[in-house]
């Protein structure tokens, strides 16, 4: 692997891109309204995150897997993504995603954004439709600053060369392993706890940043 000058992490929803992608699910189930309440709450901290996505999952049970496709095209990414994923790049950095969304979304829209790796979780798929459970380990709060430190350690980059961008609880540890932590269209937590804070819904406010 060769070495970077720095590392950049985002989460992925309501920050890479605009939406929570597991309400675009629940839109197929019928059940937004109920997982769009138990996302807020989770991401203000307020319930246990791996306890609260298990039972958001629970209420995808029966969407068929070509609901993805669907839910794909809805997606709408953050404005200045790009730019920044490619400043990021001219600066001989790199680009990371760690999401407690989901590979099925994120393994197609990641690359097209300018993302270099990224880690989620995984929907488990029983005769062509969700199950209602989560594949393997769940990507929480310690799975996300875990993930900076061992992309950092991989690419040869200091602590202190390190930049997380994220909005809800999940991502304090996370920020609190990076050299610096950007709250970014954040939940008053995240605001509270955060190194800095960008208030504009636009991307291109971190590039001043990057080193």
């Amino acid at each position: 692997m060769t070495a970077a000058r720095f590392l950049v992490v985002l989460d992925a929803d309501s920050t890479l891109i605009q939406d929570e992608v597991i309400e675009l699910l629940a839109d197929e189930a019928g059940r937004r309204a109920e997982v769009q309440a138990a996302t807020e709450a989770a991401m203000r901290g307020d319930v246990d995150f791996a306890t609260s996505l298990r039972s958001r999952v629970e209420a995808l049970a029966g969407v068929g897997t070509d609901a993805f496709e669907r839910v794909r095209v809805r997606i709408r990414p953050t404005p200045g993504v790009r730019e920044l994923t490619a400043a990021v790049h001219q600066r001989g950095g790199v680009v990371g995603v760690v999401s407690g969304g989901f590979h099925e979304i994120l393994d197609s829209i990641a690359p097209d954004l300018g993302v270099d790796r990224w880690r989620a979780n995984r929907l488990a798929v029983v005769d062509g439709a969700l199950s209602g459970r989560v594949d393997g380990a769940i990507v929480d709060a310690a799975a996300k600053a875990s993930s900076l430190r061992e992309w950092a350690g991989e690419l040869d980059v200091p602590p202190a060369a390190t930049i997380a961008i994220g909005d809800g609880a999940n991502d304090l540890e996370m920020m609190s392993a990076a050299g610096l932590g950007v709250a970014f269209n954040a939940k008053p937590a995240v605001r509270a706890s955060a190194n800095l804070v960008v208030g504009p819904q636009d991307l291109r406010e971190i590039i001043p940043l990057l080193p």
